[in-house]
């Protein structure tokens, strides 16, 4: 199935089987994201630092866009324009700091989240998780009607995240949103990731 959307890799390096840095830089050298946001939560911020320059740069040979995540400081000081931040983290960052970023992007659980998200600057929202998922396991998934409505209540883009894979993609394709986000396809080099 071909599908032609905006297709953002977010990244867990424990679930890559191999060199996650070489991981990467396949997607980015096949083009298989337009996006890779780096969410390597159980990172220091010096150890994401290292991590990120690797990644922007290997985001910048291959003209794939580099999204950080989570630690504002660190995405200033390697110049990064595009940012993801949990909620609360957006809570606190200044309008200066905000100034910094061409894109701030959160994830987003329910329409409150989603109708904060838009009112405190964000440019971009992920909304998940749509359908089941191993990462989500026991938690039952938000659905297409969720995903809908968030779509209904905010005007800035949407992106679905949450078990897409080859089965699932399809459901999404007639809806507007703005693309989709992935994490195991991209992290285990599933064939999903060069037909989406």
């Amino acid at each position: 199935m071909i599908i032609s959307m905006y297709k953002i890799c977010v990244t867990n390096r424990h679930l890559c089987e191999g060199d996650f840095l070489n991981q990467i830089e396949k997607i980015c050298r096949e083009k298989s994201a337009d996006a890779i946001i780096l969410r390597e939560k159980d990172l220091t911020e010096n150890e994401y630092k290292k991590l990120a320059e690797s990644v922007t740069e290997l985001c910048q040979k291959y003209h794939v866009e580099c999204i950080l995540h989570t630690f504002v400081q660190t995405a200033i000081s390697l110049g990064a324009r595009n940012i993801h931040v949990p909620i609360p983290v957006l809570l606190r960052m200044s309008e200066e700091e905000k100034k910094h970023f061409d894109k701030i992007g959160t994830s987003c659980h329910s329409v409150e989240d989603a109708l904060f998200a838009e009112k405190n600057g964000c440019s971009y929202i992920v909304a998940g998780h749509i359908f089941e998922t191993d990462c989500k396991r026991g938690v039952p998934p938000r659905g297409i009607n969720f995903l809908n409505h968030i779509i209904e209540k905010v005007n800035i883009p949407v992106f679905a995240i949450g078990g897409i894979n080859d089965k699932t993609v399809g459901l999404l394709t007639d809806m507007d949103i703005s693309g989709i986000c992935m994490m195991s396809e991209y992290m285990k080099g599933s064939a999903l990731v060069s037909h989406v």
